[in-house]
C-alpha cells in the first residue's frame, strides 16, 4: 500500500502538476477504449482517476477488470480536466488524477445491490449488509452530524459549569416505565443486574450528593414494542441541576438546543420557545407532542351535532372535527382509506361534510338543518372546497384518533415544510392515570416527578386532579426531551409511592437507596434528558432513527447483521444456573 498524501475530497487546481498518493474504494468505472476512467472514494469524497493506455506502464487489461468497491492505492500526477470534462457538483470536479501505478489492495465480491440509491434495496437487505450501506453518502453524512452533535453538545455543556459522570450499566430492577433487560449474575446465581432504562435514581443521588450540575451521554435500554422512532437501545443526552425551578431548566435547555442547531445545520431557532400546557395541546392538537408547522386544529363540534338530528354522537363525551383546506377533492374510496385508519385508534368511524356554495353536502350533512350549517359555517372557518371530518366518542379516543388523523392528513397534503423547526414545551402533565385493570394509579412520567405545589393537596384528596411540574420539549411532532422537577422531600415522596400501590416496605425494597439518600439533605433539583437519536434524526432531515444508528436494530428488535438475539450453549447457562423453559412458536 502506498501511504497516502492526500484524502479523496481535497485536490484541487492548486494541486496541478503535484505527485500524489490516494487510497479508496471504487465507485465507479467508466471504459472509453484506451482510456479508463475511475472515481476513487473515501469518506471525505470522490476523485477521478484517469487511467491512459498511452502513458500507463501496468496491466491495462486488468485495470479494464476493476469493478465497484474495489480498494486500491494510486500513485498519480494531478492534472486539469478538459474544461467540457468539469463536473461542478464534486469538490474535486475541476481536476483528475493521471495514474503511473496502482495496487489492488482488495477484490471486492460481487455486491447484493448496488450502493449509489438506497432506494434500490428493502431495508431488511440492507441492514443485513449494513457494512455496505454504510458507504454511502446518506448514511456518511447522518455518521458526521452525530459525530457534531455529540461534540457541541459537550463543549457547551463542559462550558456551563455541567460535570460529565459515567453512571453504571448494571443496576438493580425498578418498577414503573417499559419492561428490563435482564443480565443474569454468573456469581451470585439466580439473581439479575438490569440494564438502565435510564440513570434516574443515579442523577437524583448525584444531586443529593452534591454535584449540583451533571451529564452525561449514555446508553439506555427498554425491551417495549418498537417503531420508526424507537429502539430497543437508544442514546440520551441525561442532565440534572441542583437548586432549580422549571424557569432554569426551560432557560439552559433552550440555549443547549439553540445552539446545537446553529452549529450543525446553520438554523437559528426562536429567542425562546412557545409553551403550551398538556391540557391545551391535546384539545387543540390531540398530540402531546404537537407538530406546529401547520395549522388544522382540532374544532369543537359537539354543540351543533347535539342540535342537529344526528343521533350518533348525542351519547358521546366529545365530539370534534378537523377542517381540511381543498379537502371536497377526496374521493369516497380517500374517505374511506382514512375511516379505515381512524379505527386503527379506537374511533367508531369518521363522519364528514364538504364546503359547497355556502352549505354542507354530502356525508352526514342532511342531519344538519340550514340554520346550524350557516352558524358551523362561519364559526369553524369553512371556505369553499373544505370538508369537514368528525369523530364522536370518549374523549381520550376522540383526541388521539383526530390527532393521528391530523398528522396523516399533514403527510398526504405536504403541509409540512422539512426546513421548518418548530420547537414547543409542554408542561403541567397529570400527576396519575389510572389503572382500571391494577385498580391504583399510575405515573405518567416517573414516581419521582414533583407535584404543583398548588396541587399538593389534592395528593390526599382528589390525587387524579393532581397537575406535575413535569415537562416535554417538542418539535415537529416529535417529543425531543422530556424531564421534571423532582420530589426532594420523603414525605411527598413516601405519598406518592402510597398512590402508587407500594408500600412504605416496598418502596424502600425497590427504591431504599434513594429513599434514603432523600432523608441526608436532597437539594431541590429537577432534569431532563434529550432522546439523542431522535434529535440528530431531525438534524439529519430523516423520518426513521435506523438512518442516524450505526448498528440499528429492526422493528422486532433483531440484528440482521450479527443476528442477535441468538441462542447460547448449555454451558453458558448451567453457568448461570439457567434453564430455558419450552418455547411456544
Amino acid at each position: 500500500m502506498y501511504k497516502r498524501t492526500h484524502h479523496c475530497g481535497e485536490l484541487q487546481t492548486s494541486n496541478i502538476s503535484e505527485k500524489i498518493q490516494l487510497n479508496g474504494w471504487v465507485n465507479t468505472v467508466r471504459l472509453h477504449g484506451q482510456v479508463v476512467f475511475v472515481d476513487l472514494r473515501d469518506r471525505f469524497g470522490k476523485t477521478q482517476l484517469v487511467f491512459n493506455a498511452d502513458s500507463f506502464s501496468g496491466d491495462f487489461d486488468a485495470v479494464k477488470k476493476l469493478s465497484m468497491e474495489d480498494v486500491l492505492s494510486i500513485k498519480g500526477k494531478v492534472q486539469a480536466r478538459d474544461e467540457s470534462a468539469i463536473n461542478p457538483e464534486m469538490k474535486t470536479g475541476e481536476i483528475e488524477v493521471n495514474i503511473s501505478e496502482y495496487i489492488m489492495l482488495n477484490e471486492a465480491a460481487p455486491l447484493p445491490f448496488v450502493l449509489s440509491n438506497r432506494e434500490n434495496a428493502e431495508e431488511n437487505l440492507r441492514l443485513k449488509y449494513r457494512y455496505l450501506e454504510l458507504r454511502m453518502e446518506e448514511l456518511q453524512k447522518n455518521m458526521l452530524i452525530r459525530h457534531e452533535t455529540y461534540q457541541f453538545v459537550r463543549s457547551y455543556l463542559s462550558e456551563k459549569n455541567f460535570i460529565e459522570i459515567e453512571t453504571p450499566m448494571l443496576m438493580k430492577s425498578t418498577p414503573e416505565g417499559a419492561r428490563d433487560y435482564l443480565v443474569p449474575s454468573r456469581i451470585h446465581k439466580g439473581k439479575f443486574y438490569a440494564l438502565p432504562q435510564s440513570p434516574q435514581l443515579y442523577k437524583q443521588i448525584l444531586m443529593i450528593s452534591g454535584y449540583d450540575r451533571y451529564f452525561q451521554i449514555v446508553k439506555c435500554f427498554r425491551d417495549e414494542d418498537l417503531r420508526a422512532d424507537r429502539q430497543p437501545e437508544f442514546t440520551q443526552i441525561d442532565m440534572e441541576l441542583s437548586f432549580v425551578d422549571e424557569e432554569d431548566i426551560f432557560e439552559k435547555m433552550e440555549g443547549l438546543t439553540k445552539h446545537v442547531f446553529n452549529k450543525v445545520i446553520n438554523i437559528d431557532l426562536p429567542d425562546s420557545f412557545p409553551r403550551m400546557t398538556y391540557a391545551d395541546a391535546m384539545e387543540n392538537y390531540g398530540s402531546d407532542k404537537p407538530d406546529l408547522r401547520y395549522e388544522m386544529k382540532l374544532l369543537d363540534v359537539k354543540s351543533f351535532t347535539d342540535a342537529s338530528d344526528f343521533n350518533a354522537f348525542k351519547s358521546a363525551e366529545k365530539v370534534k372535527a378537523i377542517r381540511v383546506n381543498d379537502g371536497a377533492k377526496y374521493s369516497r374510496k380517500n374517505i374511506d382509506e382514512l375511516t379505515d385508519f381512524v379505527k386503527k385508534y379506537k374511533a367508531k368511524g369518521l363522519a364528514w361534510m364538504k364546503g359547497d356554495d355556502g352549505k354542507f353536502v354530502g356525508g352526514i350533512s342532511k342531519f344538519f338543518s340550514e340554520d346550524i350549517q350557516k352558524s358551523m359555517w362561519k364559526n369553524l372557518g369553512m371556505n369553499e372546497g373544505d370538508i369537514l371530518f368528525m369523530i364522536g366518542d370518549e374523549s381520550k379516543i376522540t383526541l388521539n384518533a383526530l390527532g393521528h388523523l391530523r398528522v396523516k392528513i399533514a403527510k398526504r397534503e405536504s403541509l409540512a415544510n422539512s426546513g421548518d423547526f418548530k420547537p414547543v414545551w409542554i408542561t403541567e402533565f397529570p400527576m396519575f392515570d389510572y389503572d382500571d385493570e391494577a385498580k391504583r394509579f399510575v405515573a405518567i412520567h416517573h414516581p419521582f416527578t414533583a407535584p404543583r405545589e398548588i396541587d399538593l393537596i389534592l395528593l390526599d384528596t382528589e390525587p387524579g386532579k393532581a397537575l406535575s411540574r413535569g415537562y416535554d420539549l417538542t418539535m415537529n411532532g416529535y417529543e425531543i426531551a422530556g424531564g421534571s422537577i423532582r420530589i426532594h422531600s420523603p414525605k411527598i415522596q413516601e405519598k406518592v409511592f402510597s398512590l402508587l400501590g407500594l408500600s412504605k416496605e416496598e418502596a424502600i425494597e425497590k427504591f431504599g437507596f434513594l429513599v434514603e439518600a432523600l432523608s441526608y439533605g436532597a437539594p431541590p433539583h429537577g432534569g431532563i434528558a434529550f432522546g439523542f437519536d431522535r434529535l440528530v434524526m431531525l438534524l439529519a432531515g430523516t423520518e426513521n432513527i435506523r438512518d442516524v444508528i450505526a448498528f440499528p436494530k429492526t422493528t422486532s428488535a433483531t440484528s440482521l447483521m450479527d443476528e442477535s438475539p441468538s441462542n447460547v450453549n448449555t454451558i453458558q447457562l448451567d453457568e448461570l444456573g439457567i434453564q430455558i423453559k419450552s418455547i411456544k412458536n
